[in-house]
Formats: C-alpha cells, structure tokens, sequence
C-alpha cells in the first residue's frame, strides 16, 4: 500500500512553517546569526550549539551561526537582518544592553527560578531568548528545538525528525514561562541490573570501576533538561557516580543539572563507594568518626557544584539502620553532617542556604512521625509505598516549613510483593491522582521518580515531568487523554497520512496504562482471572488482542518509515509485549483446566503456551535487532515465572499438560462445559444405584436483565463429530445449535461455544426450569447415557413505573463507581469522576484535596446509587472496591460511609494499621498487589426499589466499584460485570 504523505501542522508552541506579518523568519535558506555572550553559563553555550545543530537536523542545512559577543554596545548586533540572542539575565552582557536599552521586558520573569521569556524586538530584527537563570535560559532555547521538530527522545527513543525548508516564530505576543510548578524535578536510574547495565557497558568505554561515566551521563544530562527536569539520582546498584569517573560531577553542573544521591546515600556517597573505600563497619554507634571522614569527601567532591544534599542514614544496603525507632541517633546523624556542610562550605555561609533533603523512606517516616525534630530548612521528602501510593504528606503547619517538601515516586521497584521492573506498567491517571494531592498539600520542592532502567518508561517519564513543569496545565482532572494527544502529536504528528491517527495513538497510549497497570506483568498466574466465572479472562485477553491490533495496525498502515524505530520502541512493542504475557499466562491457565476436563483442545493448548512463550523471546530479539543492535540488552529483564518477590534469574514458561490422544476406547468421545462451571460431562462414570450422575448440567440462572450465558462443546477422542443441541421449548434459543467438531490437535476447532438465550416475551412468567438434549453422531466404546443440560429462568420483571436503576441479577448487583445516579454536592465540595481510573473502568473522588473532614449525613456531599432488588435478605454484603490509597493526613484515618436508604450510616476505616510502628498497614501487599482495598458491610435489604449512599470521609478515597451481593457472586478479579441498568 502506497502512501502520499503529508506534513501535518503542528498545533501547540510559536513556530510556525508558513509566513505571514506576525512572524519572524527562523530558517528561509539563508544562515541567522544566534549572538551569545562567552561570559554566559556553560550550559547556556553548550545549548545554543545543540540549537544550531537541531536547526541542522531539520533544514538539512547548517542554518544557524554561532556569534560570539563581549561588547556591551548594543550596536554590535542590532541590525536589520534576522539574528537571534540568547542569555541569561544578569550573566549575559548582551541581553544586559537590551535591557538598558529598552529593547525588552524581562520584569515578569527577573529574579525567578527558571523562567524566561521570548521577544521579538523589531527594532532589531532578532529574536531574543532571555532566561532568569542558567536553566531558564536553556529551557528557553530547547523549547525552539523542540517546536522545530528535534524531541527530548530523539536520542533515547529514536523520535524523527521532520525535514523543513522554512521555520518562521509567531511574533504576535511575547512567551513568557513563568516558574515551574515544583522546583526540583528529577528521576532515579535505579535497579539497573541486568538491563541499562548491560546496555551501558555495551556501549560506553569503562571508568575506573564501571562504565557509567560522563560519555554515558551527558545523554542523560541533556535529556533532562530537553525535559524541563533539573535533578538526578544516579545509578546506584552496583556504580559509583563520583568514582567510576572523577569528571562526572563536573560535566552535570557544565550541563546544569543539580545532583544528588538517592534515599540511602547521605551526602553525596554512592553505596557503593562504602565497599570500596569504607573503614570498618556502616554503623555510626561504632564507627562515627570514619563514617563522618567518608561524608566530609562527598562534601569536599561536591562542594563547588551545583547540589541537593541527602540528610539522614540507613543501613547498609538499603536496609534499616535498626530494628527500632531511632529517633535520638539520627536527630545526632543529622546534626553532625549539617556541621560537615557548615565546614566544608565555609563557616561564613549560612547553612540553611545549602539545599537539603531528608527522604522519610519506609521505616524512616516512623521517625518522624514518633516526633523526631528536623532543621525547618530541610526538604521533608515525603514517600509513596513504592506501589504509586504516597504515605504522608504535609499537614497544618508543615506546609508552611522554610525548606518545604517534596515526593519520592516510583514507576519501578524491587521488593514485595513482587518486584516490577520489566517495562511500563504505570497508569498515567494514577500518577496524577496521587501527585495532584502532592502539589495541593504544597509538596512541590522536590519530586524524584524512580525510573528502573529507563528505557522503558518514556511516557510515563515525559508525563511526569510536564506536570511537575506546569501543573496548571496538565494537572486538571481527566486531561491525561489531552496529554496523550499533545504528546502523540509531537512525537509521531508529522509522519501520519491523516490527523486523525493522531487521536488513535493517544488512545492506545492511554488504553495501554490502564490495561497494564490493572495487575502488573510480574504478579500474573494462571489463577488471576477467573477461566470459569464472567468470561473474566477471555474478555482481558481479548482487550490485549484488540490493543496489539490496533497498534499493529497504525504500523503497518499508518506510519511514515523513518517513525517506525520510535513507534515499535513506544507504543507498539509495549502493546503487543502486552499482550504475548496473557496469552501465555491465560492459555497456561486453560490448558490446566483442559486437562482437567479431558478436551483435546488441551494439547492444541500445550502447544500455543510453546509458540507464545517462544514469541515473547523473538520479540525481545525484534528489539535487540533494531536499528543495528542500538537497544541490545535493554530487554534482558527476566518476567515470566516469578515465585516470590524477586524476580528469576532466566524466564520460566508455566507449566503446560498433554493429554494422550491416541487411546482408541476414547474414539468420538464428546464432552460439554457451561457457564460459571469448571465441571464437565461426561464425568468421572461412577455409577451410583443404577443410574449414572456425571450426564447433567446446571447453567446460571437466567433472568430478563443477565444477558445470555453459553455451553461448549468439545472433543475427547479420535474422531470427528456431529452434535445438537435442543431444548424442550422454542423461547430458548441455543446458537448454534448443530456443529462439527474436529479431533485434530492442529486444530483449535475441536470446541466450540454456544450462545444460550431466552425469549422472555415468550417464556412463561416466574421461576422454571428449562431442559434441553445433546445428541451426538458418534458411537463410543463405552456406554454413555443421554446428557441434558438445566436451564434454571425467571421471568419476573421490575414494576413498570420503576426508571433508573440497577437491577438484580443472579443473586447479585455490581456498579461501577462514575455511574452514580445521584452526586449530592454539599457545602463547596464535590465529586469527580475519573476516567479510566483503577481495577474495573473509572473512579469517583472527593474534590477539593484540601477539603476538611467530612460527616455521614445530608449535609455532606454523597452519592447515590438507584437500584432494584428482587432478593430480600438480612445479611446481604456490600463490598466497596477502593484505590489502594494511603493515609496521607496521619491525624485523620481513611473513611467512607455507606447507606441503604434511610438506615443509620455505617462508618468504615479503610484499612487498620499495624502494630509494629514500621510496618505497613494489615493486607497492604494484596492491595498492592490486587490494585485496590476491598471492604464489606452487611444490610437488610428487601425486595423493591432502594437507594445506596456513599460518603468519602476523607478527600483520599477513590470509590472504584460497589457490589450488592445476594448470595450470588462468583469469585474472580474484577468482580462481576456490571448490572443491566433500567432506564
């Protein structure tokens, strides 16, 4: 198929590929000066060459000429041909004079932290980028290369760049970036083994120790800062930042990154570092003097760049520094290493002026929380439970700490209940829940994710850092369908044959987060959906079917070639990587149950779980091939067969069962399974008193509001097969009814599934029991009596006067959360509805964060859910499925409240802490691990119309689903599918 492609317009940002009065001309054919002081930052003069070089990418054409300047007269370049100026405020003598001169205005953005402005001065002719600060400035400058076309990801994700012959900056108003909206924003490459390091030493010559050293880290340095991030943790398992090249720390402040260490490494120390170069024992009780020897050479290292200054102690190896609270030890660590600071920066500078961080990781936040006392100018590094759920956060008071708070954040983790490491399993609305209530609870001084090896976790990566950029913007609910557009377009909107694939990519991006963060790739098993109950695991593998195929299918017919590299890398290898590990885990799952069931199709089974497991390695040697080996090792993160926390050492297929075919006694032998049942017929043959009670089977029962339900045949033997099915009475309809059957294990067309469904203005009124006869064309070698298949029905109906409601269904009703049908704002608060949010479909949360504590009553801002039962019981259980939240306000426990009609409220704590102060809450690890608390209330609920009432106590509850049960409800993950709603 032969496309003519067509550039389509970028629509965000001031550059513009068509001339008009209100333009400037960036690239006609003709080279522009870029005028830069050589006074300026490094940073700044390194940027404006990679503009030049950007500008080159894209015109083909060395179109941008470096000028250097050191005059202060303005004369020098003011001049009526084009000219761009770059600078930083107060460094640069050249936007100093401009100043002077009245050429521009730089008051919205002087004195800020990185922020600038872009002017046109006509005088002039030029274009001026000036910059607060050094990154301001720099910032300034990649937002042209990235509007140009050249992406942060061009490198590190192999985005194409779009080839120009004009590039014109719409003059029109001046852009003026004010501060970002958190002031440190950063990640950390962490648990890099075996796959960045593997890539790394692959690629980059080795330092002293290992191969991360500058060559390696200036990828980094400037992909942050195409980014608008500012800070890193660097790798840490195994390598030493300041060790492995003694120039590293230099070449980050050149570049104009601000560096740090991670939680477990005070001042600027790699772990590692304490193995090579330690004296003695991690134990400051024992070892105090040669521990604070280690610490004052960090400071020594690192006093003269830029830096954000880890407080605190651990243990060795990212363990507690105890058993016990240790508040008084590390109230003196601290202490002793601010002296450190004092001393090694100078007893004339003031302490509080030298940015610092305390990150309360794990057991540590029980020390503050136990009343440890910290300096008031240390950065409170509040933590989430390396599950994307924060712990704590500022509260009263502590919002109004000089040194204010931040978020340590995870996209990656090693640890329990399973590590997840592999590719991206982040749910992009997650991440904005949780740090939408960071950034309103003022913890905006520092956020830091952790990125694993980061290759994999470029979307959520870029998403973090837009928002910690410009949370106005991006912070709003329900914009992450927004964003994935403006991302998708930026990266893929030029090599698209029409704007509407645009749309399609954003969607599968946002799809893919939702998907894939429901149950990580890591804690799947073949017992995680139900086989049986729902159509639970048919109806997930075939979400990941569709999902692979519509990525597949803007590949293949979609895509401009040079976009190829970056959309397998991005969106296509995560979808159908994806979808590979469910098919593997769910067909492992059925062929267990298969055998169980004696079918053939067991074996046809055995061999796809083979084909598939053998797949997801040729499609982790699709990446290792592309772009000549450039991503080889990047994939090397083992993920399947795990059996504890860590993960394997080598992928593991599950295990897989064959059946023996060849047995003639078993020649045409059919067998039938149905709905909600792992349980077959023919049975086990026992004969019992004369007649045989393996010949029968009971379908769900059926009513006017549960949908239809199935039966599948299929084959036990050697020989292929006629069958029939045929009920008593013609108001239940079986399709299809007739079918033929093949024995081959070749062929999956040895079952198939029949839908059962009931005319109900045909069937009579109330409860029955329908028959239906199974006859096959094949004698057996063995006698068989007759099978019938039971039908329970009940044809009762909701009064004809009853509108909007949830109806009962077999013995259940299940909501989701966002179709309320009644939300009660009260007293300037409200709920909000999230879209693809959590375990089932969305979410509904109280709004605003910072509201106060809430009360059960009508006064309250609730929730109503109409429903209509049909059931009458005094110990019905209402289960509401909640995020799996933490308390964020220790003061006041997670709460919600719930309510049939006019019944007294129940009030229900989330989840109850622990006993021992450092462990997380009682079932936290099958929250994480299931994505959501689950908890029960028993009603007395009689037949007829009622209401549901729910109150989030607390504006941190996230309502994902509520079930009403009867009896009725079936195990499986999701719980089951939502009721018929009568309208």
């Amino acid at each position: 198929m032969k496309f003519w492609w067509v550039f389509l317009p970028l629509v965000w940002g001031n550059v513009v590929f068509n001339q008009s009065k209100e333009t400037f001309p960036l690239y006609e054919g003709d080279d522009v000066n870029v005028y830069i002081d050589t006074n300026d930052w490094p940073g700044v003069l390194r940027a404006s060459n990679d503009l030049v070089k950007d500008f080159e990418k894209v015109t083909g054409e060395e179109s941008l000429r470096i000028s250097n300047i050191s005059s202060s007269n303005s004369s020098d370049y003011c001049h009526r041909d084009p000219s761009i100026v770059i600078g930083t405020i107060g460094k640069s003598r050249v936007i100093q004079s401009l100043i002077d001169y009245h050429h521009i205005d730089v008051s919205a953005v002087k004195g800020k932290w990185e922020s600038y402005v872009i002017q046109y001065v006509e005088d002039c002719n030029t274009l001026v980028i000036a910059g607060s600060d050094k990154r301001g400035t720099i910032y300034g400058i990649y937002s042209i290369s990235e509007q140009i076309g050249v992406s942060p990801w061009y490198f590190w994700s192999d985005v194409a760049i779009p080839q120009r012959d004009k590039l014109y900056f719409n003059i029109s108003a001046p852009v003026i970036q004010q501060e970002p909206s958190v002031k440190y924003r950063g990640f950390f490459l962490n648990d890099e083994e075996p796959a960045l390091s593997s890539w790394v030493s692959k690629n980059y010559p080795k330092g002293e120790y290992t191969h991360y050293t500058h060559e390696f880290y200036m990828t980094i340095f400037e992909l942050l800062l195409r980014l608008k991030a500012n800070t890193l943790w660097p790798a840490m398992w195994k390598s030493m930042f300041g060790l492995d090249d003694d120039t590293n720390q230099y070449w980050a402040d050149y570049y104009g990154i601000v560096m740090s260490t991670s939680h477990t490494e005070p001042l600027q120390r790699a772990t590692e570092e304490w193995t090579v170069k330690g004296n003695g024992s991690w134990d400051y009780t024992t070892n105090k003097d040669n521990i604070l020897d280690f610490w004052r050479e960090g400071i020594r290292r690192g006093k003269d760049y830029e830096g954000l200054w880890v407080d605190g102690m651990r243990g060795l190896g990212d363990n507690p520094i105890s058993q016990d609270v240790e508040i008084d030890l590390i109230e003196e660590v601290i202490a002793e290493q601010r002296k450190l600071l004092q001393e090694g920066f100078g007893n004339d500078t003031d302490i509080t002026t030298i940015p610092q961080v305390w990150c309360l990781y794990k057991e540590v936040q029980t020390y503050y929380e136990e009343g440890m006392e910290v300096p008031d100018d240390i950065i409170l590094l509040w933590v989430d439970d390396n599950w994307g759920n924060i712990r704590r956060l500022p509260q009263g008071e502590e919002r109004n700490r000089s040194g204010g708070a931040g978020v340590y954040y995870h996209f990656d983790y090693v640890g329990d209940p399973r590590d997840y490491k592999w590719i991206n399993t982040v749910s992009l609305g997650r991440t904005w829940e949780q740090l939408n209530l960071a950034y309103h609870k003022n913890a905006t001084d520092f956020w830091v994710v952790n990125v694993g090896d980061m290759k994999a976790l470029e979307v959520p990566i870029s998403y973090y850092f837009d928002i910690a950029y410009d949370f106005e913007r991006w912070g709003q609910p329900n914009s992450i369908l927004d964003w994935t557009n403006h991302w998708a377009n930026k990266l893929f909107g030029e090599f698209v044959d029409e704007e509407e694939i645009i749309d399609d990519i954003a969607d599968i991006i946002d799809t893919y987060g939702f998907l894939a963060s429901k149950v990580k790739y890591e804690l799947l098993n073949t017992t995680t959906y139900s086989l049986i109950n729902y159509n639970e695991a048919d109806i997930v593998l075939e979400q990941w079917k569709n999902l692979s195929d519509r990525a597949w299918t803007v590949y293949n017919e979609s895509l401009a070639d040079e976009a190829k590299p970056s959309f397998f890398e991005l969106v296509l290898h995560p979808c159908h990587a994806g979808y590979i590990v469910h098919d593997i885990i769910i067909s492992a799952g059925k062929n267990e149950l298969y055998i169980e069931q004696r079918r053939n199709q067991a074996n046809y089974l055995a061999d796809h779980v083979r084909a598939k497991f053998k797949e997801d390695n040729e499609w982790k040697n699709t990446w290792d091939e592309l772009l000549d080996g450039k991503w080889e090792h990047m994939m090397d993160q083992p993920h399947l067969g795990y059996s504890y926390w860590q993960n394997p050492m080598r992928n593991a297929m599950p295990f897989i069962g064959e059946l023996l075919l060849e047995d003639e006694s078993m020649s045409g032998s059919a067998g039938l399974a149905i709905d909600g049942s792992n349980g077959s017929i023919p049975g086990d043959n026992q004969y019992n008193g004369g007649t045989y009670n393996n010949n029968t089977l009971i379908l769900p029962q059926s009513d006017p509001y549960s949908g239809k339900t199935w039966i599948e045949v299929f084959n036990r033997g050697t020989l292929d097969f006629e069958f029939e099915i045929t009920p008593w009475n013609d108001f239940v309809n079986v399709t299809p009814s007739t079918g033929k059957l093949s024995a081959s294990n070749e062929s999956i067309w040895n079952s198939m599934k029949l839908d059962v469904e009931v005319d109900w203005d045909k069937a009579d009124e109330g409860w029955s029991l329908q028959y239906m006869n199974f006859t096959t064309n094949v004698s057996t070698n063995f006698y068989i009596v007759p099978s019938y298949v039971y039908l329970p029905i009940n044809n009762t109906r909701v009064p004809e006067d009853t509108k909007d409601v949830f109806v009962e269904s077999n013995g259940y009703i299940s909501m989701e959360a966002h179709h309320f049908t009644g939300n009660m704002s009260q007293n300037d608060t409200y709920y909000v509805a999230l879209d693809r949010f959590g375990l089932t479909d969305s979410g509904v949360t109280l709004f605003p964060v910072n509201s106060d504590s809430q009360t059960a009553d009508e006064d309250s801002s609730f929730l109503e859910y109409d429903f209509y039962s049909f059931t009458g019981s005094n110990v019905s259980n209402i289960t509401v499925v909640l995020s799996p939240s933490l308390n964020i306000n220790p003061f006041k426990p997670l709460k919600y409240a719930i309510a049939i009609d006019d019944e007294e409220p129940q009030e229900l704590q989330v989840y109850q802490d622990n006993t021992e102060p450092t462990a997380y809450p009682k079932g936290w690890e099958d929250a994480v691990a299931r994505n959501s608390w689950i908890r029960e209330t028993t009603h007395d609920i009689s037949p007829g119309n009622h209401t549901l009432k729910l109150w989030a106590l607390e504006p941190n509850i996230v309502f994902q689903k509520i079930i009403v049960d009867f009896g009725g409800v079936k195990p499986s993950h999701f719980g089951p599918p939502e009721s018929f709603f009568l309208q």
